[in-house]
């Protein structure tokens, strides 16, 4: 039989019954058969709502939640304890009602100063103000400080070599000319000088006092031109020293020469000087100071190097320094110190730093002598 015979199209599945309605597994409804089919299923009335429950009415005397809780909770303390707990001390404020809008705007103002509190005059308790005496002490104050920068500006502008007022330049004019001999040797010529910033390049030197001369004259102090140039001051007087450096290899002789001359002789002979140039020529150099059983032994003329004349015009002084090797070395063309100490100078002199050994002793010996000038002008006001 052919299989197109026995073809009968296509099967069609059983149909499948829908589920049964919903029954309850317990209660009275689980053991009652469902109803054969009796038509749509009534809707469940809805669930009454639960009326409210009643609130406690506050006690009188309580406005909020938080006071009404915090009293509650605060009695329950007091029955189970018998006092308050200190965080409920602290937590618990005053009514608004107990503060009046006048204190609390007296709360906010400012607190009056404690300290210089005046009242107004003419009321009772008034202290009249102190200004008038507060103005008094101010310009007692300035007056003080300006007659002392007056003070200090004119000593300060003496010992710095510049002019002062005429009547400082007056009363230690007088006093300088008899400091040679009223002063110790070791103020006129310290045994060390220290010179900050003085030696090439910025270093600082240091200078050692190997000799002392008696003072004497001017005879053969100087080279014959610079004791002519010299000879309008006169010589009164001449102190000498010789100093070394650290390394003991420069030695220094320093001069200084007590004039005769007044202040219009010394402001003219140093006029001569800078504008001739006169402490810069070779024929005008001083000559050292030969110390017997001392490096300065065999410093004579010809070991001469470099040195710095400065005559002031403000004191009766003329005060020099002349440098050279502590070997005895002879220096064929010996430099002021001026030109020895310049930026970029390539002289013996001036790699040595005996120029500026020349200058600086002479530097600070005249400070010296400026300021025990100072001190003795003042003493005899």
């Amino acid at each position: 039989m052919s299989t197109e015979a026995n073809y009968a199209g296509p099967r069609r599945l059983p149909r499948i019954p829908p589920p049964p309605p919903y029954r309850p597994t317990t209660g009275p409804a689980a053991s009652e058969e469902p109803a054969p089919d009796s038509g749509p299923v009534p809707p469940v009335p809805p669930r009454p709502a639960v009326p409210p429950k009643p609130s406690r009415p506050a006690p009188p005397g309580y406005r909020d939640t938080a006071s009404f809780h915090l009293a509650h909770a605060e009695a329950a303390w007091q029955r189970t304890k018998g006092a308050k707990p200190p965080a409920m001390k602290a937590a618990q404020k005053p009514a608004a009602a107990e503060t009046s809008p006048q204190d609390r705007s007296a709360e906010r103002a400012p607190l009056p100063p404690e300290r210089d509190a005046v009242a107004p005059l003419g009321q009772p308790g008034a202290t009249p103000p102190r200004r008038p005496a507060v103005r008094k002490a101010v310009a007692a104050a300035c007056l003080v400080l300006g007659l002392g920068l007056i003070g200090g500006a004119a000593a300060g502008s003496w010992l710095a070599g510049g002019p002062g007022p005429g009547e400082a330049t007056a009363a230690t004019f007088g006093e300088t000319r008899g400091l040679w001999h009223s002063l110790p040797v070791n103020t006129l010529f310290p045994r060390t000088l220290h010179g900050t910033a003085a030696g090439p390049g910025g270093a600082d030197r240091t200078w050692k006092r190997i000799a002392v001369a008696p003072d004497t004259g001017c005879a053969d102090a100087f080279d014959p031109l610079l004791a002519k140039a010299l000879a309008p001051a006169g010589c009164k007087r001449l102190l000498r020293a010789d100093y070394v450096d650290a390394t003991h290899s420069s030695v220094i002789t320093v001069g200084v020469v007590t004039t005769r001359a007044d202040a219009a002789g010394m402001s003219a002979l140093d006029k001569r000087f800078t504008t001739e140039r006169l402490d810069s020529r070779r024929d005008l150099m001083p000559r050292p100071y030969t110390a017997p059983g001392t490096l300065a032994a065999g410093f004579g003329p010809e070991q001469r190097a470099s040195w710095s004349i400065q005559v002031l015009p403000d004191a009766p002084l003329v005060i020099y320094a002349v440098s050279g090797f502590a070997d005895g070395r002879e220096v064929a063309s010996p430099e002021p110190a001026s030109e020895a100490t310049r930026t970029g100078a390539t002289s013996a002199p001036a790699q040595s730093g005996l120029g500026h050994d020349a200058a600086g002793v002479a530097d600070r010996i005249e400070h010296a002598f400026r300021t025990e000038a100072a001190k003795a002008g003042e003493e005899a006001e």
